[in-house]
Formats: C-alpha cells, structure tokens, sequence
C-alpha cells in the first residue's frame, strides 16, 4: 500500500486491512461504503451527484480531476449521492469558462470527503482482480487517524446487495419538469408546448435524463419510487419512463415489481435505464445478481444487435441482468463488449425496452441519444 507520508491527514482502510495514506481534500469526516473505480476523463461533478453511487466511494481513474472547476449547472441532484472520492493527485486548478468555483471549495459545499496521493492504479488493480471492497475512507486535518477503528467500520459494512437504497434518493413527492437541455450561449431551456404526458418513476433520476425527455417533447411528472400503479395511472401518461438508481434492484423490486407488473399490463409504452432496466426484467420474472466490478465510466463500447453498430456509452452499474432467466419475449437488444453482459432487451409483443446504461449522456458521449426518439415514436405508434 502507500507509504505513510510525512503528516497524513485521510486514509482509505479496505475491510481486508489494506490501508491507502494520503492528505485529505473537500470535507472533513468518515465515510464507509463500497470502493468502486470510475474511468470518465471529464464530468466529475455529474459524477458526484449521480444518485447511483449512493452507498459508494469513487475511486477516479483518470489523474486532473478539477481541470474545469465547478459551476452550478453540472450536477444531478441538489445534494450528493456519492459518498466520496479517491484521487491520484491534488485537484487541478480549474481553467475554463464556465467554472465558478474551485473543486474542492465544491465538495466541501456537497460535505463530501476525499483523499488524493494514493497509488489509484494499485487501487484500480485491486478492485478489478478481486472485486469491489468495502471500505472506510476519513478526512481529519488534525491528522487523527485510528486505522484499526476504520478497518473494522469497514469489515462491519454490510455491502450492496440486500440494500434498497432508491428510498434514500428517490423524491418525497411528485412534481413537474419541463427543463430542457443545455444550449450553447443559452444555458437551459423550457418546454413550451409538450406533445406527450410522461410519468418518470424516480429510484433515483438524474436532472439530464428529465431534461432529455423535455427536449424530446415530453412533459414530465416525476412521482417517488414507491408510487403504486394507481399513482401513476392516474396522470393518465402517453409514456412511463424507469429511471436509474442505486442499490440492489431485488431489494427495491420488493415494491417496485408489482407496480410494474400492473403497468405493464395497462398496454402503455415504457422505457427503463439502468435499476428501472434491473427492475423490468424482475417483473418479467428474471434474475439478476451482482457483479464483481461492475461498469462505471463514460466510455462502454455497446453493440447494437438489430442494426450492428456499435455505440460508446455511459455506465454506471454494480447488478446485471441474466438474460438467459427472461421470458421468451424479451429479446436481448444489447450486449457490452466489454464482457458480453446484457446491456438491453425488448418486449416483442408489448411496446417495452430498456437499457443497462445511461443514453442521457451526463457525463459521457451522445451515441444513444436516439433511445428517448425511440420512446417517442412508441407513444406516436400507441397513441
């Protein structure tokens, strides 16, 4: 592991007893959660605040994390998901445009912790030979640091899988979005006259994913991840959209399945990303399990099996689905090319899809921006 620095002021303590020193950054505090590796070169504030990495400390792969700043428009929650952060170097001084606000002036903003001069590659290594571990990660400008109190907060942590943590992020009430997305010289827009009523069941919903659906012409009714069929229904939708999130689907499908059985059988169009995509195949009577890395990063090669291309996608996942437990009428639409896992499937005799990974690109490529002209076309077709 790291050496021990002169006056180290934050460590990472992993549940086996490994120990990673370095000086502290953003927030001062502990937290303990899964340590997880995310390979995007740019978007570190979406990033932060992706309510899917709720439960996580984000371990970044690529070394000038701050380069850009921060500013107020590049987050995806008010407050934020994940619970830390582990850098190779200190924060970049920012240099663009945009950037009102040093990066580490930000995280202490959201309270989030951080520590940097760590050995991220030996870390990265770690995770990716043998799996995502638990982990302890503290701040303490004192340079108090009682490693053995830390390794065993991190060997008591009990892991992601059993955890429902879409309740922790998820809305408390519903409400409407009608923000569209970021323009040149423009900054965000408003949708003025919608042609679609879609109701977005939020485990966890990043602000670009609604903004995607405005800009598509949708008029959004967002309502918490625990609203019952009857809830949603109600608004009498064109379309009903699953979001992300974190945790483990099968925690959260305990209420989340029925409703989505109900749903599905109402014969309106659906489309789900990421726990919404988990979500559908558990309604449809799949499995899925979790993985030992998972996918994090802005640059997922996913081949598109109807039409052979080839799109570079943004990921942010720990569970997986099992495409060979879904029924005979859902077919697999997408595969990772990065390790054959399922990235989409559709329903052959119901206007239904969804994908593993997230085409809002926030942060990450554009490639799969035609999933949301997709969804519309559904709800055009089944008006």
């Amino acid at each position: 592991m790291n050496l021990l620095p002169p006056r180290p002021t934050a460590a990472l303590v992993l549940a086996d007893g490994s120990v990673f020193w370095g000086h502290g950054i953003g927030a001062a505090g502990t937290r303990v959660g899964e340590v997880c590796f995310n390979t995007s070169m740019t978007g570190y504030q979406e990033i932060m605040t992706d309510p899917s990495y709720a439960g996580q400390i984000v371990t970044f792969t690529f070394p000038h994390i701050g380069n850009v700043g921060a500013n107020r428009e590049d987050i995806e929650t008010q407050t934020s998901a994940a619970l830390g952060l582990v850098l190779r170097a200190d924060i970049t001084e920012p240099s663009n445009w945009r950037a009102i606000q040093h990066f580490d002036a930000w995280l202490k903003g959201f309270n989030l912790v951080g520590i940097a001069g760590i050995d991220t590659r030996l870390l990265t290594r770690r995770i990716r030979d043998k799996g995502a571990p638990s982990g302890a990660l503290v701040h303490a400008p004192d340079g108090k640091l009682d490693v053995d109190a830390l390794k065993k907060a991190a060997a008591a942590w009990p892991g992601l899988e059993g955890m429902d943590l879409a309740k922790e992020v998820t809305c408390r009430q519903t409400y409407g979005w009608n923000e569209t997305v970021w323009e040149w010289g423009k900054g965000y827009g408003k949708l003025a006259s919608p042609k679609y009523n879609v109701v977005a069941i939020d485990y966890g919903a990043k602000r670009n994913i609604l903004r995607m659906l405005a800009s598509a012409g949708c008029a959004v009714t967002v309502v918490p991840a625990n609203a019952s069929a009857s809830d949603v229904l109600r608004h009498q939708p064109d379309g009903i959209f699953l979001s992300n999130g974190p945790g483990d689907p099968a925690a959260t499908g305990e209420y989340a399945v029925p409703t989505l059985t109900e749903l599905m059988a109402s014969g309106k169009p659906i489309f789900g990303i990421c726990l919404g995509h988990q979500l559908l195949a558990l309604a449809l009577g799949g499995k899925t399990r979790k993985m030992d890395i998972g996918h994090r990063g802005a640059n997922h090669p996913v081949k598109d099996l109807a039409t052979g291309k080839v799109e570079i996608t943004s990921q942010n996942h720990g569970f997986v689905v099992l495409p060979e437990t879904l029924p005979n009428n859902a077919e697999v639409t997408h595969v990772s090319l990065f390790d054959g896992s399922n990235e989409g499937f559709r329903l052959t005799d119901k206007p239904i899809f969804s994908v593993q990974y997230h085409p809002e690109a926030s942060p990450g490529p554009q490639d799969s921006h035609y999933l949301f002209d997709r969804f519309v076309d559904l709800m055009k077709k089944h008006a």
